[in-house]
């Protein structure tokens, strides 16, 4: 067995503080017993922290404040004072500034998170446009973390228990879709998505469903011809590769008639095909992780939520089931790579994993 670490380090940036970030961020580390799975590392500001606790009420959760990683206390919630200066919280509204203190929490933690200085990131939820004000170009966590790695491939992937949803494209405008839907894009997110459920969800055989364009998935090339010329057959292709990948499947009926449960992901066409359903069925507890990367990051499926904060109205289930699937990841990851990489178990490997 390779040394392991009996806690790993999860960074956690702050989001925008103006939001529910910093209150679910709370919430969360103050229970104790998470301390027993892991080093919470919080970058940001103690004063952001002390101020929200004092807005509800919460005289029990007290951090321990640093300046950098070789100071926090393994044994304790930690956070990085990452600017001395005071910073105008106004809970619900929406400010440039805020769109500033989140970009220096984001880009501080996920420098360490890809220098291997922590183990895994949380992020709290951004404004994307406010972000944009202060990094041109900025139109998402999961593609900043994306070209940080320099990797370049990665799959937005919603994760509910059994429930996982990929995206074959992310942030972009539903003009621009359907040019981005190419037969080497299809097959690229079926490889990314069949190796994460094998590495990072324990799943030996994944079987995946491919969720079609057009409305009716096409109505065999009535309402269009996506599916018949480009998904069908990088469908067949990944098949050829011994990947248990089918469809095209029209959103609606597979949703609509629960046949969703009898695969182990999905992968949709476009975000909002992806993201409307799967947030219908699980809105307070879903979580954004950007699988296929070599670093882990997870985020909680909801944004700043403006309108309840500050009121102490935030649910931190999703916050929380982000920083356990984290955990869970790392170890899942560990796992298969010790498995992997002894020969004693080649034969137990091809029996399981291919």
């Amino acid at each position: 067995m390779s040394d392991k670490p009996k806690k790993f380090k999860v960074g956690i940036s702050i989001g925008d503080m103006n939001g529910i970030g910093p209150e679910v961020i709370i919430k969360t580390l103050r229970d104790k017993r998470i301390l027993e799975f892991c080093t919470p590392v919080i970058y940001g500001s103690s004063r952001v922290l002390s101020y929200y606790c004092k807005l509800m009420n919460i005289d029990d959760f007290h951090p321990h404040t640093s300046s950098s990683l070789e100071k926090i206390n393994p044994n304790r919630v930690n956070v990085i004072n990452l600017w001395t200066e005071t910073v105008n919280i106004v809970p619900g509204e929406v400010s440039d500034e805020m769109g500033k203190y989140a970009l220096i929490s984001l880009e501080k933690a996920a420098n360490d998170l890809v220098e291997g200085r922590i183990d895994t990131l949380v992020t709290a939820p951004v404004n994307k446009y406010l972000i944009q004000k202060h990094k041109a170009g900025f139109i998402g966590q999961t593609e900043f973390l994306t070209e940080k790695t320099d990797d370049g491939k990665a799959l937005m992937l919603l994760v509910s228990g059994g429930l996982r949803v990929g995206l074959a494209s992310n942030h972009l405008p539903l003009a621009e879709v359907p040019g981005s839907i190419t037969k080497e894009r299809i097959l690229e997110k079926l490889r990314l998505l069949h190796q994460t459920l094998k590495k990072d969800f324990r799943v030996q055989k994944p079987k995946i469903a491919v969720l079609g364009l057009n409305p009716h998935a096409g109505d065999r090339g009535l309402l269009g011809s996506e599916e018949i010329e480009i998904i069908a057959p990088a469908i067949e292709s990944a098949q050829e590769t011994g990947m248990l990948a089918f469809g095209p499947y029209a959103a609606d009926g597979l949703f609509g008639s629960g046949g969703y449960r009898k695969f182990d992901g999905i992968l949709a066409m476009y975000h909002d095909q992806g993201l409307a359903p799967f947030k219908a069925l699980t809105f307070s507890s879903g979580v954004n992780y950007t699988a296929g990367l070599p670093v882990v990051r997870t985020s909680p499926d909801h944004g700043p939520a403006y309108d309840i904060a500050g009121k102490n109205k935030g649910n931190e289930e999703s916050f929380r089931t982000a920083l356990f699937l984290a955990i869970d990841i790392l170890a899942n990851r560990h796992n298969y790579a010790e498995m992997t990489a002894n020969p004693l178990l080649k034969s137990q490997r091809e029996r399981e994993y291919n």
